[in-house]
């Protein structure tokens, strides 16, 4: 485990992350130039090594309901690895929603819609099937004889 002073090392080694001290001589990181009102990034750093890192609801990680995730057990690497995630989260704007109709030649449609993190596919207001991925949903549509529309 790493001490709290190198956990503010590697921290600070990003510039793009303003300190802010806190109470109970705890740390918070935050990111200002974030696409989103999140702006907090490592958020209670503490002397005993506890702390958190946003992650919002990337997949790789399992954060708790405010999109954080507990760094106190975190390698150098772990860390660094965490932090550049949260980052990237932070500053890419996000894939604009996907909502469109697929027709087969007889005429059928299905609708298939992004609902973070997934890709459902509707027959009207029903739920047809749920994927992982869009390529996922693609391969299912394609199969079933529908064509993405232009």
């Amino acid at each position: 485990m790493l001490t709290f002073e190198e956990k503010l090392e590697i921290i600070e080694s990003y510039p793009e992350l303003t300190r802010k001290d806190v109470s109970m001589k705890r740390v918070n990181f935050h990111f200002e130039e974030s696409l989103y009102d999140k702006k907090i990034v490592i958020y209670h750093l503490h002397p005993n090594g506890n702390g958190f890192v946003y992650v919002g609801n990337l997949p790789q990680y399992e954060a708790d309901d405010r999109g954080f995730i507990n760094i106190r057990e975190f390698s150098e690497k772990e860390l660094r690895s965490v932090v550049a995630d949260s980052l990237d989260y932070l500053s890419l704007e996000p894939e604009p929603p996907y909502d469109k109709t697929w027709t087969s030649r007889t005429g059928d449609k299905l609708d298939l819609v992004y609902e973070e993190p997934f890709w459902n596919v509707y027959t009207g207001k029903n739920l047809e099937e749920s994927f992982g991925t869009f390529e996922d949903a693609e391969t299912y549509l394609r199969s079933e004889g529908f064509r993405e529309p232009k």
